[in-house]
Order: C-alpha cells, then sequence, then structure tokens
C-alpha cells in the first residue's frame, strides 16, 4: 500500500525557518520525482519544488528561490523541504508527491500523494 505522510508543519513567525518531511513507502521511491506542492484558502494548488530521482537536480518555483530547499534522502525514503525566510504569503497546506513520469510541474502528473500538512506564518 503506497502512503505518504508529512510531518514537520506548525505555527511560525515571519523571517522563521520550518522543515516539513514527507516519508514514503509502498513503492520504489528512488525511481521516483518528488514533488512539492501548497495551497492556500481560497487557492488552486500549485507547485513549489521537485527533486528528480537521485536529487542532483532540484526545481523551485520563482517566489521561493533562495529561500527553500528540498532534498531527499533515498535510503530512509524521505523527502524535506527546509524553508527560511518565510513570509506571510507562504501560509498554506504543504502536499508532497510522488511520479514516475518525466513531467513534475503540473500536479496532473502526479500520481501519489500526502495528506498534507499546515505551514501557516503570522505577520
Amino acid at each position: 500500500q503506497v502512503q505518504l505522510v508529512e510531518s514537520g508543519g506548525g505555527l511560525v513567525q515571519a523571517g522563521g525557518s520550518l522543515r516539513i518531511s514527507c516519508a514514503a513507502n509502498g513503492f520504489s521511491f528512488s525511481n521516483y520525482i518528488m514533488g512539492w506542492f501548497r495551497q492556500a484558502p481560497g487557492k488552486e494548488r500549485e507547485f513549489v519544488a521537485a527533486s528528480i530521482w537521485k536529487g542532483d537536480r532540484t526545481y523551485y518555483r520563482e517566489s521561493v528561490k533562495g529561500r527553500f530547499t528540498i532534498s531527499r534522502d533515498n535510503a530512509k525514503n524521505t523527502v524535506y523541504l527546509q524553508m527560511n525566510s518565510l513570509k506571510f504569503d507562504d501560509t498554506a497546506v504543504y502536499y508532497c508527491a510522488a511520479t514516475s513520469g518525466g513531467a513534475f510541474l503540473s500536479s496532473d502528473e502526479y500520481e501519489y500523494w500526502g495528506q498534507g500538512t499546515q505551514v501557516t506564518v503570522s505577520s
């Protein structure tokens, strides 16, 4: 059974840092692109970052470049998102997702999803 379980969300002040994690099982983790998406109230789900297979290639949405870092530990089947210099606009439910395909920017490309973890940034 495939499972993606996020953890580490919470409340943080603007300018602060938070690291969220996603533990995966039930599929061949190292062969999948792992992505982070987020969805704020009243808004569509949007791509945040992706880690390609071994983790040596990463991609970010423009607004988080230089502040967020995605990493993965294939031995632990876990992907992380380190978020620094958090802003009020980063407030959202953050989801991890997995895709075996080559495309990764659209949520439609992903086969597996976690339940999400809330990140709230206070201004």
